[in-house]
C-alpha cells in the first residue's frame, strides 16, 4: 500500500546464499544488510585470497549447473570475466595419475594388466556373489565395482574427507554421491566421448567435460555482487559477527546485535533474517531461547575442516589438471590444486606456478593447530615424495585455514536437523534458513544459491511459496505432490552419516 514502511531484511553471512539473497532483494528495492564475520573476504568458501600476487581458490570451484536460473543469475552479476575451461581431474595411485572419468585404455595401461585382471575378477565376483543389503559406504561400492576398484578409487580418498573408515559412512551417502555413474557407464563414456556423460537423458555433473570459471577465481563473482547490492542501496558490514538475534512476538520483528573486532556493537530490526550461519552457532544466538531439546539437537552437529597449504613453485609442467586426487595412504595430502590450470590470471609469473596442497581435519586437530611452518614443510616433503615437484623447485608457500567446510553427518544428524528447524519455524518464522552450513546440507554453490533464491521468492510473496528443503544437490527444486520428496527425507541430504554400532570399526 502507499506510504507503507520499507521492508528491511538482514542476511547474515556474505558467502553465495547469502549474497545472492541480497543481491535479488536490493535489486528488487527491498532495504538489505548483510552481516559478514570475515574481516576482508567475501565468498565464505567459494572466496579466493591472495598470497604476494597469487590467487587460491579455497576448494575449487566449477562454475556449471543444470539450473538455468543460477547460470543466469552468474551472467547478470559478473558479465564477462568469465573463461571457458577445460575440465580435468585424474587420480593419483601408485605413482601414476589415472584419468577421471576413467578411460579403460588408460587406467588398464596405467594399473597393469595383471591388477586389470584383478579388477575384472574382483567385478565379476561382486555381482555374482553380491553383499546382502549393504550397510556401509565400504559394501555398497564393493557390491557395484568389486573390492580392487574399491581399493584403488575408493578407500583412501573418501576416509581422508571425512576422517573415519569407510565402514564407518552410510550406504546411503555412497548411493547418492555415486548415483549415475557406473563401470559400464564409464567404459562407454571412454569409447564414445560426448558433450557430458548422460544417465537416463540427464547430465552427469561430475562427467562434464568444460566448465566457465572467473578469470581470478570465485572470488570475483562474490566482490561484484557486494559492488551490486551497494549500488542498489544494500549495505554488507564486514568484520561482524552476529551476537544476537531477538524475536518480538508482539511486533512479529526480528532484531540482529552484532559486534565488530573493536567490540563496538550494531543493533539492527528486520523484517525477516536470512542466515547462512551454521546452524550451531544461529541457534545459540537466539533470543528468547529454543526449547531445551532443540539446543541441544544443535549443539550436537559437528563440522569437518580443512587447510590448504598454498605452495609457490618453478612451472615445470608436472601435471595440467584442475585439480589431482591423492589416493595414496602414506601421504596426508587429500587433494591438490593446480591454479594456473584453472586460469593463467591466478598465477602473476608464468615461470611459477602456485599448488593447494588439502588436508582435511577437524579445528583444534594436530594438523589444524600445527605452526604454519611445519604445515609448509611436510606439504613440500609431501609433494617431492608424490614425485609432483623437485624439493629445489619450492619457492614459497602460505596457509589458509577453513573452519566448518562441510557439515558433519553422523547416524543422528537428520533428527536433530528436523528438530532445530521445526524449533525456529514455530518461534521465529520470519528466520529463514539457507545455503550449506545454515540448513546442515552438504551441497555445491549452486545449491546454495537456488536456496536463497527462492527464499527471496517467498519474503517478496509474504507467504511460503516454496519449500527451500526441497531444493536437490542439482539446484532443482522438488515441487510437491506425485514424485516429490517423502517427509523423511526433507531437511536431509544423503550425505556420510556413521552407521549403528554393530558394524565393526
Amino acid at each position: 500500500m502507499p506510504g507503507a514502511p520499507k521492508k528491511h531484511v538482514v542476511c547474515i553471512g556474505a558467502g553465495p546464499a547469502g549474497l545472492t539473497a541480497a543481491y535479488l532483494l536490493a535489486r528488487a528495492g527491498v532495504a538489505v544488510t548483510v552481516l559478514e564475520r570475515d574481516p576482508v573476504h567475501v565468498g565464505g568458501i567459494s572466496r579466493t585470497q591472495t598470497y604476494k600476487g597469487f590467487h587460491v581458490d579455497i576448494g575449487g570451484h566449477r562454475f556449471f549447473s543444470k539450473s538455468a536460473e543460477v547460470e543466469a543469475l552468474w551472467n547478470e552479476i559478473l558479465g564477462d570475466d568469465f573463461l571457458d575451461r577445460p575440465r580435468k581431474s585424474r587420480i593419483y595411485y601408485r605413482g601414476r595419475l589415472i584419468d577421471y572419468p576413467l578411460r579403460a585404455g588408460d587406467a588398464l595401461a596405467k594399473i597393469g594388466p595383471v591388477e586389470a585382471v584383478r579388477c575384472v575378477l574382483s567385478y565379476a565376483r561382486a555381482r555374482l556373489f553380491p553383499i546382502a543389503a549393504p550397510r556401509n559406504f565400504e559394501e555398497w561400492v564393493v557390491n557395484k565395482f568389486g573390492r580392487r576398484l574399491f581399493e584403488i578409487f575408493f578407500r583412501t580418498y573418501t576416509e581422508k574427507v571425512w576422517g573415519v573408515p569407510c565402514t564407518r559412512i552410510s550406504a546411503d551417502w555412497a548411493a547418492q554421491r555415486i548415483k549415475g555413474l557406473s563401470l559400464s557407464r564409464a567404459v562407454w563414456h571412454a569409447i564414445a566421448p560426448q558433450r557430458g556423460a548422460r544417465a537416463g537423458g540427464r547430465t552427469i555433473k561430475t562427467l562434464i567435460d568444460r566448465f566457465r570459471y572467473p578469470r581470478r577465481g570465485p572470488g570475483m563473482m562474490w566482490e561484484a555482487a557486494v559492488r551490486k547490492i551497494a549500488a542498489a542501496g544494500g549495505t554488507v558490514l564486514m568484520g561482524h559477527t552476529v551476537a544476537e538475534i531477538a524475536h518480538d512476538a508482539a511486533t512479529r520483528r526480528l532484531s540482529v546485535t552484532a559486534r565488530d573486532a573493536d567490540g563496538k556493537t550494531v543493533r539492527i530490526a528486520a523484517d525477516h533474517v536470512i542466515s547462512s550461519a551454521a546452524m550451531r552457532e544461529l541457534v545459540a544466538a537466539l533470543q528468547p531461547a529454543l526449547p531445551e531439546a532443540a539446543r541441544e539437537a544443535a549443539a550436537r552437529l559437528g563440522y569437518r575442516d580443512f587447510l590448504v597449504v598454498a605452495l609457490i613453485v618453478k612451472d615445470r609442467d608436472a601435471f595440467d589438471d584442475n585439480w589431482i586426487y591423492i589416493h595414496d595412504p602414506g601421504v596426508k595430502v587429500g587433494r591438490i590444486q593446480n591454479f594456473k590450470s584453472w586460469s593463467p590470471e591466478m598465477v602473476p609469473d608464468p615461470a611459477l606456478n602456485c599448488y593447494g596442497m588439502e588436508y582435511f581435519c577437524f579445528e583444534g586437530d594436530g594438523l589444524w593447530s600445527a605452526p604454519d611452518g611445519a604445515l609448509i614443510a611436510l606439504a613440500g616433503d609431501e609433494l617431492v615424495s608424490l614425485g609432483l615437484a623437485a624439493r629445489a623447485d619450492i619457492v614459497d608457500g602460505a596457509v589458509i585455514r577453513q573452519p566448518k567446510a562441510y557439515p558433519v553427518y553422523d547416524d543422528d544428524y537428520r533428527a536433530r536437523v528436523a528438530v532445530v528447524r521445526a524449533a525456529i519455524e514455530a518461534a521465529f518464522p520470519n528466520l529463514h534458513l539457507v545455503g550449506r552450513n545454515g540448513m546442515h546440507k552438504y551441497n555445491n554453490q549452486d545449491h546454495a544459491m537456488m536456496t536463497a533464491m527462492l527464499t527471496v521468492r517467498n519474503i517478496l510473496a509474504e507467504r511460503q511459496v516454496y519449500d527451500v528443503w526441497r531444493v536437490n544437490q542439482d539446484a532443482e527444486y522438488h515441487e510437491s505432490g506425485e514424485g516429490a520428496l517423502p517427509p523423511a527425507d526433507e531437511g536431509g541430504r544423503l550425505v556420510p552419516g556413521r552407521v549403528g554400532d554393530a558394524v565393526p570399526p
